[in-house]
């Protein structure tokens, strides 16, 4: 390692421990073993192999000094050739080595990146819909990389730093003691003059890193929310792309600037630290030849000491800040523990059972909801918030009842936010509820296991979501082993398989993000044909039909009359069209039932749901049918 080298070195051990003063917390290092546990093996060779090469770097200075007293002295041509030989057969052992302690360490880190991501992302599909309603999810998607890279960096990066510096830098200095106590610590004087600036630069250097990093993340939210189809067609809507140019660049021209000043310290720094150094290895060679022509010391031990000088400062530096650094690493874990800590709140009972077989009712029996607060469900980190909010929402739902048969169909119908999607996400319990029972074939549904309760409940909502794969792979989400023969056929019973037939790759086309290859009819179909694929036994349909045109939603409408024949249903609807044949028609207001009743029955009550008639369709009250 030459002397720019080491400062750069030295440099970049500094920033690193400049980044990250949090202190860390020693219960957690029970947990971190926990996860290096499966990697004991390997990481105890990894720190033998470290020592290792850490001694053969040691060893070839003081050969090379050899050689040159083998010269000096006029010893025999073998003599010099076998030291030359031994210099080489370390160096290729050094190579390989470095080689197999690279391959353990990238064997030691990835496992752990694959360890850690595995137990976030599991962890984080256990969380209830609430979490995500609240969590950022460029933080989210930060823990699964930069955290957890953080956290690998611990294993990996710092601790073969540390054991491999310290093992170089006491065999360093008890060589260059044994060749010259005076000449070690003349070289040790000049420490302080290679240190201190670089824990200063460091420190200005790793707050330019933070900047330009905060600055790159505001440019890739920006670039991911206009660079979305809604978003795009929002700029496009108000004319605004030249003024989020004009944003962007001025961004840009920023993290331009930062590099620039970056740089410029950087290049300040290494030459002002290379000039230290290269003052030290004067120092060596001028008191050394001093001490050689005098008699007092080898000419030897003077090269060996100029070339164990340069591994005597990186070791120093990078250890003077190890402490720092190895917490800066370790935090990380911290981090992702935070996110593995929050406790879901829809789990299942340690005695929970499946759906009862055969069809289901429905039933709810006095509901009373509001949606948790903010620190049962979410992080303030993730939030991107100092303190979460401890206080709980407005309750949505008052003692809600009523009860759907199987094969029954119950509607309910509203002004907009009464709280009817609300009772649609009671049902798969995709929340709980605060007083009263939700059940499933007579069973509460915190009694039950989520997988027999998500293959029994089936859920459409308004804005149904199709991911970017092909249109194979989003019907599939519903039947994994579903064969083309059953999607066909659920395309065409919701009224979609010409279209997807027409498409350029049929099944394997792919939607596109959230879909939006197709038109909004087309999502909702496509989203319909999915459920129709699960054939759940019962049915929530939360404004199913609210992208379709009228020739599109009767045919829907149509396919779904097929579908739901013998299952329970309960469908949300604004257009009051679509529900005038339920068995039941439910009023919400103000998270209360306030009718109920048959579509004939309501109107001629004359209450709301004639009311909600009148204004949608601008006709006077329809009299009771015969």
């Amino acid at each position: 390692m030459d002397m720019r080298t080491t400062a750069m070195y030295s440099l970049h051990s500094t920033i690193n421990a400049q980044r990250e003063r949090r202190p860390f917390n020693r219960a957690a290092l029970g947990r971190i073993l926990a996860f290096a546990r499966p990697h004991r093996r390997l990481l105890v060779w990894f720190v033998l192999l470290s020592v290792v090469v850490a001694a053969l770097a040691v060893a070839t200075p003081l050969l090379a000094g050899s050689v040159v007293d083998a010269i000096t002295e006029g010893s025999d041509d073998g003599v010099v050739v076998g030291l030359a030989v031994l210099i080489a057969g370390i160096a290729v052992a050094e190579a390989g080595l470095g080689l197999l302690t690279r391959w353990m360490s990238a064997r030691i880190g990835e496992g752990l990146i694959l360890d850690l991501r595995t137990a976030v992302y599991r962890h984080v599909q256990r969380m209830p819909v609430a979490f995500f309603t609240r969590t950022r999810t460029g933080a989210l998607v930060s823990r699964l990389n930069n955290d957890v890279l953080g956290a690998q960096r611990a294993f990996s990066n710092t601790l073969s730093g540390v054991v491999g510096n310290l093992v170089t830098l006491l065999l360093t200095l008890a060589v260059m003691l044994r060749l010259s106590w005076q000449i070690t610590l003349l070289a040790l004087v000049l420490l302080p003059v290679f240190v201190i600036p670089a824990r200063r630069m460091g420190t200005r250097l790793a707050r330019l890193q933070r900047e330009a990093a905060d600055h790159n993340a505001a440019m890739g939210t920006r670039m991911t929310e206009r660079f979305s189809a809604p978003g795009a067609t929002l700029v496009k809507l108000y004319g605004r792309p030249e003024h989020e140019a004009d944003e962007f660049a001025e961004r840009a021209r920023r993290v331009r600037d930062i590099g620039v000043r970056t740089a410029m310290t950087q290049t300040v720094f290494v030459t002002a630290l290379t000039l230290v150094s290269a003052l030290a290895l004067a120092l060596v060679y001028g008191l050394g030849g001093h001490f050689a022509l005098t008699g007092s010391l080898d000419t030897g031990a003077v090269v060996s000491l100029s070339l164990l000088i340069t591994r005597l400062y990186a070791p120093l530096t990078s250890l003077a800040g190890a402490r720092v650094e190895v917490m800066s690493a370790l935090v990380s874990f911290e981090r992702v523990f935070e996110v593995l800590d929050l406790q879901p709140l829809i789990q299942d009972k340690p005695d929970a059972r499946d759906v009862p077989e055969g069809p289901a009712s429905v039933e709810f029996d006095g509901v009373t909801f509001a949606y948790p607060a903010a620190d049962k469900v979410s992080l303030a980190s993730l939030e991107e918030v100092a303190v979460l909010d401890s206080r709980g929402g407005d309750t949505v739902l008052h003692d809600i009842s009523f009860r759907a048969e199987p094969g029954q169909l119950v509607a309910l119908v509203g002004s907009s936010g009464a709280g009817k999607s609300t009772v649609a996400q009671l049902l798969p319990r995709l929340y709980d509820t605060d007083a009263g029972a939700v059940r499933v074939a007579g069973v509460d549904v915190r009694d039950l296991t989520a997988a027999s309760l998500r293959a029994t409940v089936g859920l459409v909502t308004q804005d149904g979501h199709l991911f970017h794969d092909t249109v194979r792979a989003n019907l599939r989400l519903a039947a994994p082993d579903a064969a083309d023969d059953d999607l066909w056929d659920a395309l065409r019973r919701a009224r979609l398989d010409g279209l997807v037939a027409a498409l350029p790759d049929g099944l394997d086309t792919v939607v596109g993000e959230r879909g939006y290859r197709l038109s909004g009819g087309e999502r909702q179909r496509l989203t319909i044909a999915r459920l129709l694929l699960a054939q759940p036994r019962v049915v929530i349909l939360d404004e199913a039909t609210a992208h379709l045109d009228s020739t599109s939603e009767a045919a829907v409408q149509e396919a779904l009359t097929e579908a739901l024949a013998g299952r329970t249903a309960v469908v949300i609807a604004h257009r009051l069209s679509t529900i005038r044949q339920a068995d039941q028609i439910l009023v919400v207001e103000a998270g209360r039932i306030v009718e109920r009743g048959t579509h004939p029955d309501l109107l001629a009550a004359g209450g709301r749901y004639a009311e909600l008639h009148r204004t949608q369709f601008g006709v006077e009250d329809e009299p009771a049918p015969a």
